[in-house]
């Protein structure tokens, strides 16, 4: 199998993304070496250097999957979360929906 990288461009790309390990360290590594933006991906993969990005909402956040939002619902019910499972099968929208609403009460209980 033919090696895509030499020796001195494997160090290259390691050391700057060591550097800098960022998304735009890749893109411009990219088009430094003229390969393509998955291959250097692959290759600070395969040499176990590679951080993926966290994906981030819209507003910049992480987002909550309807497992966690069903466990907080259960928790702040001080209830069974097995028995409350198949809450997941709801759209997003209407957990948090039900999560704010629990919210709600309780702050306001606690606020009486």
């Amino acid at each position: 199998m033919a090696k895509t990288y030499t020796d001195a461009e494997t160090r290259h790309v390691l050391s700057t993304y060591g550097e800098n390990p960022t998304r735009d360290t890749v893109d411009a590594l990219a088009k430094e070496m003229g390969k393509t933006v998955k291959s250097i991906i692959g290759k600070l993969s395969r040499e176990k250097v590679y951080v993926k990005a966290d994906y981030l909402t819209k507003r910049g956040e992480k987002p909550e999957t309807k497992l966690q939002m069903m466990e907080q619902i259960a928790g702040m019910l001080q209830g069974d979360a097995n028995r409350l499972e198949t809450l997941t099968k709801a759209s997003k929208q209407d957990l948090l929906y039900l999560k704010v609403l629990v919210e709600d009460i309780i702050w306001e209980s606690e606020n009486d």
